[in-house]
């Protein structure tokens, strides 16, 4: 009888705990903007500085990207591979320029603001000075830019028509992406907009902060049990 009460109490207790957690993923959240990507290969990385830091050589691919994310670690890449020489293949090197290729994706119909449909991604090759920052080469191609007033990047040739950055209530995935800036890095901007470290969507503090009193509660409870039976 002793045992089968201490597992009775014990399941009580990791039932409260998967509770717990169960409810932090449930209320994660996820912000909608432009995200910033550079070539790696043949493939993409997140950018470690914003567009406006960032003096890209000739050659260059780099990549912005609309959708909707928790952070960095979840954010939907172009979906097209970096090509220098398809972009830019009928724009010859300048003296005192430099081609950086481009390519814009406004991401998908899902991660749209509501009543607004996204135009389909494009390439360009941006010709600019050669000390011109990622963000001069993108403007150069892609006006009307719009930021917002915190630097942040809001929209590429008009889209999305409104907004920056808002959140987007229980919305996780990989078919997402950051929030872009022009004067610090897109994960840099997202952990400011989401008040987090980028941590790919562990539990919150304060999810831990609950898992703990759960545990402390069920500790005590079974204690308490302990003591009736012995008295």
């Amino acid at each position: 009888m002793r045992r089968a009460g201490r597992t009775t109490a014990l399941l009580v207790v990791l039932g409260a705990v998967l509770a717990v957690l169960g409810t932090g993923t449930a209320q994660a959240a996820g912000y909608r903007y432009w995200s910033f990507w550079e070539a790696s290969g043949s493939g993409w990385a997140y950018a470690t500085q914003g567009p406006s830091l960032v003096r890209p050589d000739d050659g260059s691919v780099q990549g912005f990207r609309f959708s909707v994310s928790a952070d960095s670690q979840d954010s939907a890449k172009p979906r097209r591979s970096p090509d220098f020489s398809k972009i830019c293949a009928h724009v010859p090197a300048q003296d005192g320029t430099k081609r950086v290729a481009l390519i814009i994706d406004p991401g998908t119909a899902a991660d749209a603001p509501e009543g607004e449909t996204p135009p389909p991604p494009r390439t360009a090759c941006a010709q600019v000075p050669k000390d011109a920052s990622s963000a001069e080469a993108l403007a150069s191609v892609a006006k009307p830019l719009r930021y917002g007033s915190d630097a942040l990047l809001c929209a590429i040739t008009g889209y999305p028509a409104t907004g920056c950055g808002e959140q987007v209530s229980g919305t996780t995935g990989a078919d997402s992406g950051r929030q872009a800036s022009a004067d610090a890095s897109a994960p840099t901007s997202a952990s400011a907009a989401a008040g987090s470290g980028g941590s790919g969507g562990g539990p919150s503090a304060g999810v831990l902060v609950g898992v703990g009193a759960v545990l402390l509660l069920g500790i005590a409870a079974v204690a308490q049990a302990r003591r009736r039976r012995r008295g």
